[in-house]
C-alpha cells in the first residue's frame, strides 16, 4: 500500500481573527480622527481669538500712513498664520485632550480596555492622528507663515517708511530719490550684499549704473565698498572702480529693519543658509542655529504633545470634566513653553549646544509622560 503524498494546505485566518484585524482598524482611524477632530475644533477656537487680539493691535495704524480699516484687517489676516504655527503644539494637546476626553466621558475607553485593546494600541493609534497634524504644522510653518508674513512686514514697511519697496524671492527693490535700488540680501546689523544702483535722469533716461559688493550703515550714512560704475553719456559708457565710497542715501535704515527677518521667522532652508553664511564670515550664528533646531523638533513636539495628554486622560477616566481637562492642558501648555524658551536662551547665554536646547524640554516632557502612562496603566 502506497502513501499518498502530504499535500500542504495553505491556511487562512478565521473569520473571527480577520473580524479582529478588521475591527483594530477602523478603531485605530476612530481614534486618530478624535485627536484630529479635537486639535481643529480648539484652532476654531484659538485662531479667531488671536485674529481679535492682533486686530486690537494694528487697529491704532487706521488713519495713519494711508492705513484703512481693510488695510489693518489684511495686516493682522497675514500674520495669523505665523502665530497659528506657534501654537500648533498647545492646540494639538488640548484638542487631543478635547477629542479623546470625549471618548473618556462616553466610557468609550474604559469599553476599549475591556474588549481586549492595550493602551500602546490606544496610543499608537492616537500619534497616528498627531503625525497628520505634525505635516500639516510643518507645513504651516514652511510654506504659508513665511510668505504671508513676509507680505505684511513689506506692506508695513512701505508705509511706515514712507519709501516705495518691494520684496522679491530674488532680493530687494526701493526708490531713492531719482534712483532705483536693487539689494540682493540684506543681513541683520545693517549689512547689504549685491547693491545695485540705477541713476535716472528727468527724461527717465538711465545715466549712472553703480554696482557694490557690500555696504553697511555707519555713522547716519551708508558706506559701499567694492563698487563698479558705468556712466552712460551719448559719447559712451566710461566705467570706473572704486574701493570704497561713501553713499548719502535717502533709504531709510528703519525700512530694513522692518525687511530683515527674525530668525524664528524664517523658513528652515532659509536658516541653514543663513548659518552657513555666519560661519563664513566669523559672526555669531547662535540666534540662527537655535531657531533651526527649534523648527527642526516642532514636529515632534506635535506627536509629544498628544502624548503627554494620554496619562492625564486615564489618570482623571470619567471623573474629570472637559472644563478641568482643558484648563489642565493650558497649565501644560504654558510650563512647557516657558521651559523651551528657558532651555533657548541658557543655550544662547552659556553656549550650548543648539541642538541640546531644542531636544531636551520635549524629551523631560516624554520622560514624565511616560512615567505617569505606566503609573496609570
Amino acid at each position: 500500500m502506497v502513501a499518498e503524498p502530504i499535500r500542504a494546505v495553505a491556511t487562512r485566518p478565521s473569520p473571527s481573527a480577520a473580524n479582529r484585524v478588521s475591527g483594530l482598524k477602523i478603531l485605530d482611524r476612530y481614534l486618530a480622527g478624535a485627536v484630529i477632530g479635537g486639535t481643529l475644533l480648539t484652532l476654531a477656537v484659538l485662531l479667531p481669538l488671536l485674529g481679535v487680539f492682533l486686530l486690537a493691535d494694528e487697529i491704532d495704524r487706521v488713519g495713519q500712513d494711508g492705513y484703512g480699516f481693510v488695510d489693518v484687517v489684511l495686516l493682522a489676516s497675514l500674520s495669523l498664520p505665523r502665530y497659528a504655527y506657534q501654537v500648533f503644539p498647545i492646540a494639538t494637546l488640548i484638542g487631543a485632550l478635547v477629542g479623546l476626553g470625549a471618548l473618556a466621558s462616553r466610557s468609550e475607553l474604559v469599553a476599549m480596555r475591556a474588549a481586549g485593546v492595550s493602551i500602546a494600541r490606544i496610543v499608537r493609534a492616537a500619534l497616528m492622528g498627531g503625525l497628520l497634524l505634525a505635516v500639516a504644522g510643518f507645513a504651516v510653518g514652511e510654506a504659508v507663515a513665511p510668505v504671508a508674513d513676509q507680505k505684511a512686514r513689506q506692506w508695513r514697511a512701505a508705509g511706515e517708511a514712507g519709501q516705495v519697496a518691494l520684496q522679491t524671492p530674488y532680493g530687494f527693490w526701493a526708490r531713492d530719490g531719482d534712483a532705483f535700488v536693487y539689494i540682493r540680501e540684506i543681513l541683520p546689523g545693517g549689512y547689504l550684499r549685491g547693491i545695485h544702483i540705477y541713476q535716472i535722469d528727468p527724461e527717465g533716461e538711465l545715466t549712472l549704473a553703480s554696482r557694490a559688493e557690500e555696504a553697511r550703515y555707519q555713522d547716519g550714512r551708508w558706506l559701499l565698498r567694492e563698487i563698479a560704475r558705468s556712466r552712460v553719456s551719448p559719447q559712451g559708457v566710461e566705467v570706473s572702480r572704486v574701493a570704497e565710497t561713501g553713499w548719502d542715501s535717502l533709504l531709510d535704515p528703519r525700512l530694513l529693519d522692518l525687511v530683515v527677518v527674525e530668525p524664528e521667522r524664517l523658513p528652515l532652508w532659509a536658516l541653514l543658509r543663513y548659518m552657513r553664511f555666519m560661519g563664513a564670515t566669523a559672526q555669531d550664528a547662535a540666534p540662527y542655529a537655535v531657531a533651526f533646531w527649534g523648527k527642526l523638533v516642532h514636529p515632534l513636539l506635535i506627536l509629544a504633545m498628544v502624548f503627554i495628554a494620554l496619562p492625564i486622560l486615564f489618570g482623571s477616566a470619567r471623573t474629570t470634566g472637559v472644563g478641568l481637562r482643558i484648563v489642565a492642558g493650558i497649565l501644560v501648555g504654558i510650563v512647557f513653553y516657558l521651559v523651551s524658551r528657558t532651555f533657548s536662551y541658557l543655550s544662547l547665554l552659556y553656549e550650548v549646544d543648539p541642538m541640546l536646547g531644542a531636544v531636551t524640554p520635549p524629551l523631560l516632557f516624554l520622560a514624565g509622560a511616560l512615567w505617569l502612562l505606566r503609573r496609570v496603566s
